[in-house]
């Protein structure tokens, strides 16, 4: 069972950047998907996730219109579109099999490697 997620880079302020996310070893359709940030010497938190069965999203209230999550089951991959990043976007982002994704976000059952994302000038 792996999710590797990629897509990482450093960029400005104001800019955009697409994150990736394989899996591999299971069937990443039977689950929902959601992606997590952790930003240095803080917690890690719940960014966004999609619900499987009613394709409802649910995300954090500072990302919201500026982040977008979706999927491709044919391929078992998840993105997060980020636009309009800010410096407080900075952190590492993983992606997750969820066995659920409601208004309290992602249940994670699978967490898959990170990639670095920093917003700065």
């Amino acid at each position: 069972v792996q999710l590797q997620a990629s897509g990482g880079g450093l960029v400005q302020p104001g800019g955009s950047l697409t994150l990736s996310c394989t899996a591999s070893g299971f069937a990443l359709d039977a689950y929902h998907v959601g992606w997590f940030r952790q930003a240095p010497g803080k917690e890690r938190e719940g960014v966004s996730c999609i619900n499987n069965v009613d394709g409802n999203t649910y995300g954090l209230d500072s990302v919201r219109g500026r982040f977008t999550i979706s999927r491709d089951n044919a391929k078992s991959k998840t993105y997060l579109r980020m636009n309009s990043l800010k410096p407080e976007d900075t952190g590492v982002y993983y992606c997750a099999a969820c066995g659920d994704c409601s208004l309290n976000g992602c249940t994670v059952d699978y967490l898959g490697q990170g990639t670095l994302v920093t917003v700065s000038s």
